[in-house]
């Protein structure tokens, strides 16, 4: 705030008045009363409030003396010594009472102890430290040249923040010929200064007039303040704008961004100063759409772009423009502008599927429609231009439909669900434009499934080994077919092809189980009838129609030790296995007496047969080979020795539990010439009875041997077909020593297999159960070969 400066002398002059008449009033009334001027140093003296009020100053402190105040920077503080009143700080009368003309601030001065209350009144008296002051340096008035003298126009009033005669009180217009000053007295607003026209005002001669207002205050001396006004005399509005081309016509790419410049109109007007000042705008009859995409400049009449282009929304726009002068009384004209929007490739084609089935059956024929496909760009020419493909790996393609824009998606190929049951087809739709645009979609299509596969054998042909004497009903073995085809069409059911040959009667003590491929036997198998057979399984899906294979099944019955060793000879009459024998008692040690021959209806270990002495009279005496039943003297006889001599021999075979059979020999010992007959008369029976042996022997290991020469061959046969390595040969023992004896070791896989030999190997073990007449030997071969069985 501006601070007037003053006279110090006639300051404290003024001051000692004020106290003086405050002294005199206060004795009158109980209520004090101080004036001071504004804008004082602060520790100014107000007055003394303890001496004006008749207080005791020594007890000023131990009362507590004290203005009460609400304000947190109090304009005035009391001294609790003395009781004399300060200026706290500056005061600004036009801050603390603005707006007021008589500045009054109230103090609520307390004692304590008892307690007093005491109300002092102090008023700030104006000085002049404000001008007045315009709130516009400068200011324009524009007055038409057609107005009569008489007119009155209002200027904005100076303002001073002083009151009274500090105030506002006169103004003054400098000097002129066309103007005069009339001022207006509104009170509390002030006064009003206002010009009037005393002279007319003619464009032509003076275009504008420059006057000075000046406003004074009622201080001595006066302050004051200017204010330039310049009055511009308008020209009478007799002409309209006029365009500079009678059709304005564009083309604007979509798109385009904001600020983009569409157009420039340009009008122009004869007339002069505002009258021929053009103002551009849009006609009040456009939409709010339009709005919202343009904007025009209301002094050059550039057209700039606001919103979005969308050549899609709209292609062609019409806008009125209005042009305006600035006339006292505005002419205007309006002018149409066509702006075309060229399209821009800023859509992507949009691809719908319309019509589609998730799963086609793998039979369906090339050319099977799958789904009907859309495709849609909202771009014009080249740039709604689509072409649609679909990915090459898979067995599908489009083709054009009679519609625009249509397409099916059909089969190309045959499928095969089994090779691949699901496909994604990707759909690609690509315009036309530069550079071009596309879009995709994708679509998963199922192959389902038709009953176009048969069942199919894990094995075929199939080879079991099914031990003799097995339990009537029990599981021997199971086929198992699988089906690549899926749910109805993938179950299998099993059954036994029987078609009543000859070859086949052996297939009604079989059963199957349809669901699993279990194979039963409704009787036991013996080995010595049979030894081999085959038949044939169907194995059959659930698809309609259905569709079926066959297996053939080839098993081997496998000896189990089931028939005792029969005693050949000796043979009684009676069928007994009895015989006597009659050994001339000159004999020497290791003549043969006689030799007990033994037959076993089984093969292999089974039907390998070891002879003992089970009791003899003279243990010297005679002596049995294990091997081959004979039986000769250990020594020569004495007279001491028994004439008659009963041994008991013991043939059983090596089955894991193995079977005897017992032949006794009498040996009677005669004197040589008794001998000598006898023996003429047995030797013709022995020889034929040898004969007979002999011929029954040959025949039995000749059926054996050829039995096994057949299984040997189906083996390799069926081994070779499946491409897995079997082994079969024969096994030279040295060290023969058993009766009718066969052997064959194979190989399946990772085992081998020895049926049948005279005599284990080294490292060899008996495998239990069903195989118990097969030697399982450790495999030797090299850990990367396989096999199967």
């Amino acid at each position: 705030m501006e601070q007037r400066k003053y006279n110090p002398r006639s300051a404290r002059g003024c001051f000692v008045c004020s106290v003086v008449a405050v002294l005199f009033w206060s004795g009158v009334s109980a209520q004090s009363r101080y004036s001071i001027s504004e804008e004082v140093n602060a520790g100014t003296v107000v007055g003394n409030i303890a001496k004006d009020l008749g207080l005791d100053k020594s007890t000023l402190k131990e009362r507590k003396y004290r203005i009460v105040s609400s304000n947190a920077d109090p304009l005035f503080h009391v001294n609790q010594n003395d009781g004399v009143l300060y200026v706290r700080r500056k005061i600004d009368r036009e801050e603390v009472c603005a707006m007021i003309s008589t500045c009054l601030i109230n103090l609520k001065t307390v004692l304590e102890n008892p307690l007093e209350v005491h109300y002092v009144e102090v008023e700030v008296l104006d000085i002049n430290d404000h001008g007045p002051t315009f709130s516009d340096k400068e200011t324009r008035l524009e007055i038409s040249e057609s107005v009569l003298p008489g007119a009155r126009f209002q200027v904005k009033p100076s303002r001073d923040p002083d009151s009274g005669l500090f105030s506002v009180q006169q103004y003054k217009l400098s000097q002129n010929d066309h103007f005069r000053l009339e001022v207006k007295n509104r009170g509390e607003d002030g006064k009003i200064p206002i010009l009037v026209v005393q002279k007319p005002l003619d464009r032509e001669t003076a275009g504008s007039h420059l006057l000075v207002l000046t406003a004074l205050d009622g201080g001595k001396p006066p302050k004051s303040g200017e204010m330039n006004i310049t009055v511009i005399v308008l020209d009478v509005n007799d002409n309209a704008p006029v365009f500079s081309k009678d059709v304005y016509s564009v083309m604007l790419n979509e798109n385009s961004p904001m600020g983009t410049t569409v157009v420039q109109v340009n009008a122009t007007d004869s007339d002069e100063g505002s009258n021929r000042e053009v103002v551009y705008s849009f006609s009040n009859s456009m939409n709010q759409i339009i709005l919202n995409v343009f904007d025009i400049n209301p002094l050059t009449g550039v057209l700039t772009v606001k919103g979005l282009i969308d050549y899609e929304e709209k292609d062609r726009y019409e806008i009125e423009i209005e042009a305006s002068d600035k006339g006292f009384a505005p002419l205007k004209t309006d002018k149409s502008v066509i702006i075309k929007i060229v399209d821009v490739n800023d859509n992507a084609p949009v691809i719908e599927v319309t019509s589609f089935s998730s799963s086609i059956p793998e039979d369906s024929r090339p050319g099977t429609t799958v789904a009907l496909i859309s495709v849609n760009d909202l771009d014009s020419g080249l740039n709604g231009k689509v072409v649609c493909s679909v990915n090459e790996d898979v067995p599908f393609t489009l083709t054009p439909s009679l519609k625009e824009k249509m397409y099916s998606l059909v089969t190309k190929s045959l499928l095969d669900r089994e090779k691949r049951a699901k496909y994604q087809v990707i759909i690609v739709a690509k315009d036309g434009g530069h550079p071009s645009v596309s879009s995709a979609n994708k679509i998963d299509i199922v192959v389902s499934d038709v009953n176009d596969n048969s069942p199919d054998f894990s094995a075929s042909p199939y080879t079991f080994y099914v031990p003799e004497d097995n339990d009537p009903g029990t599981s021997l073995f199971a086929v198992k077919a699988f089906d690549r085809d899926e749910t109805e069409n993938a179950i299998i059911s099993y059954r036994i092809l029987r078609d009543g040959s000859e070859n086949n009667k052996i297939t009604s003590f079989l059963n199957i189980n349809p669901e699993n491929g279990d194979i039963l036997s409704l009787k036991s198998f013996d080995f010595e009838t049979l030894k081999t057979f085959q038949f044939q399984v169907v194995a059959t899906d659930s698809g309609t129609p259905s569709l079926s294979s066959n297996v053939t099944v080839h098993v081997f019955i496998l000896d189990q030790n089931d028939n005792a060793p029969v005693i050949l000879y000796p043979l009684s009459s009676n069928g007994s296995a009895e015989g006597v024998e009659e050994i001339p008692r000159n004999v020497n040690a290791g003549h043969l007496v006689t030799k007990v021959r033994a037959y076993d209806a089984d093969i292999g270990y089974n039907g390998w047969l070891l002879f003992s002495l089970q009791e003899v009279t003279d243990h010297s005496l005679f002596g049995l080979d294990r091997y081959t039943g004979q039986i000769r003297t250990l020594r020569s006889f004495t007279e001491t020795d028994e004439a008659e001599h009963k041994l008991v021999i013991l043939v059983k075979d090596n089955g894991n539990v193995s079977l005897s059979a017992t032949a006794t020999v009498i040996v009677k010992v005669v004197e040589p010439k008794e001998a000598f007959a006898a023996s003429d008369v047995k030797s013709a029976t022995n020889d034929e009875e040898d004969s007979n042996v002999t011929f029954y022997l040959m025949i039995t290991l000749g059926s054996v041997s050829t039995l096994f020469l057949i299984s040997i061959i189906v083996l390799i046969a069926m081994q070779c077909s499946k491409s897995t390595e079997y082994t079969s040969k024969y096994l030279q023992e040295t060290n023969y020593d058993g009766t009718l004896c066969h052997s064959i070791q194979y190989r399946s896989g990772e085992k081998r297999y020895m049926l049948v030999g005279p005599r284990m190997s080294v490292g060899s073990t008996i495998v239990p159960g069903s195989h118990a007449n097969t030697l399982m030997l450790p495999d030797r071969r090299q850990p990367g070969e396989v096999g199967h069985i």
